[in-house]
């Protein structure tokens, strides 16, 4: 992957930024996901794990050993933005 370091800080910025880098000046994505339907989902509902997929997965292999880690820590971090966000709408709702 020749654009590694441009990637890596958009994705500290914003994963759906980094996941379009990624699809548009790699194969990754491609790669990574059978259908653009699947890669387009994880786009809109949990982009840490999509972008931690298509970093972690081999062609022949899938993901292994270290890349499960990162792809199960990207997940709980999705999950995080969501329960969160859906806190602070209730709370905001309550004042």
């Amino acid at each position: 992957m020749g654009c590694g370091c441009l990637v890596a800080i958009l994705a500290v910025l914003s994963p759906r930024v980094a996941i379009f880098f990624t699809w548009a000046f790699t194969d990754r994505m491609t790669d990574a996901f059978n259908s653009f339907w699947i890669g387009f989902i994880g786009f809109l509902f949990l982009p840490w794990t999509t972008l931690a997929w298509s970093w972690c997965y081999a062609p022949v292999r899938g993901v292994t050993g270290f890349g499960w880690f990162i792809v199960i820590l990207a997940f709980v971090v999705d999950i995080s933005t969501h329960v969160g966000s859906a806190q602070a709408r209730r709370q905001k709702a309550r004042s």
